[in-house]
């Protein structure tokens, strides 16, 4: 771990004691929500920051997750979700941007005002051809572009990929892949599917953390897995009132070595593994070390 320096004493190299001078984070903002109304673009998954970070002692630092956007059944492009952070140590009060929502097919006029919603950590994927927005640099990716002529939305960005625009033949675009933190086996942030009114095939969700695309069959969208900061699926055609599927809510987690001692206080128990303590936020909370 980076900051860390083992010292020879007495013929033995000692291991880490006292207060830790550093940490590792995960922060993840809320995911965007997928587009309303049979062919929604998919929600753009929320931010993605991690790195090592200075800490200071006996300094409370605060944890703000950031929720998912909720889905819509009216004909409008899906919300945008909510920051994260880890006080201000990660990116200032900016934290983890939220992902963008999902455009929506019904909104009048040309293509270009049809797009996933800007300012989003990942683009939310648009509905036809227009140019999805840029997403916040180096928290996610472009969301794709949609098709009309096949009735299909693009997929939302992730944090480890864009979205996919659709081939033309099949369901909405899928995802962007999320990203795997540390090697850990979880992964997060991925970008929701997209709707799509002309098969019952349905699109995928990122990294199988984002939200999967409605289809002509079924307006029910999968719900992206709670506390990744998965981007919701865009609406698909069945009933008359298709509904998109929710963003997540976000997640922070810290750890560091636990030969180090535990926080001095903190709104959550540690866990540890692999020899590191691990604090781990669903929840807004604080932390002092």
């Amino acid at each position: 771990m980076s900051g860390i320096m083992l010292s020879l004493l007495g013929g033995k190299l000692a291991g880490p004691s006292g207060k830790p001078p550093s940490v590792e984070y995960l922060v993840v903002a809320g995911g965007g929500a997928g587009g309303g109304v049979n062919s929604g673009g998919g929600g753009g998954a929320g931010g993605y920051l991690t790195g090592t970070v200075s800490v200071a002692v006996s300094t409370p630092y605060s944890i703000t997750i950031g929720g998912g956007a909720t889905g819509t059944s009216s004909p409008v492009q899906g919300s945008s979700g909510s920051p994260s952070l880890f006080g201000t140590l990660v990116n200032g009060s900016t934290g983890a941007v939220g992902g963008g929502g999902g455009g929506c097919n019904e909104l009048s006029g040309s293509s270009s005002t049809k797009p996933g919603v800007t300012g989003g950590s990942s683009g939310g994927g648009s509905y036809n051809g227009g140019t999805s927005p840029s997403p916040t640099s180096g928290q996610g990716n472009v969301g794709g572009n949609g098709d009309s002529g096949v009735g299909a939305g693009g997929g939302g960005g992730g944090a480890g990929g864009a979205g996919v625009t659709p081939n033309g033949t099949g369901p909405g675009g899928n995802g962007g892949i999320g990203l795997n933190w540390n090697s850990l086996g979880t992964f997060y942030a991925g970008g929701g599917g997209a709707g799509n009114n002309q098969t019952s095939t349905p699109s995928t969700g990122g990294s199988g953390v984002g939200g999967a695309g409605g289809n002509s069959l079924t307006s029910a969208t999968n719900a992206p897995t709670a506390n990744t900061g998965g981007g919701g699926g865009g609406a698909g055609a069945a009933g008359t009132t298709p509904t998109s599927g929710n963003g997540s809510s976000g997640i922070v987690i810290i750890r560091y070595l636990s030969g180090y001692d535990p926080a001095a206080s903190a709104s959550v128990s540690p866990t540890t593994s692999g020899g590191y303590r691990y604090y781990t936020f669903t929840a807004n909370g604080s932390i002092t070390f």
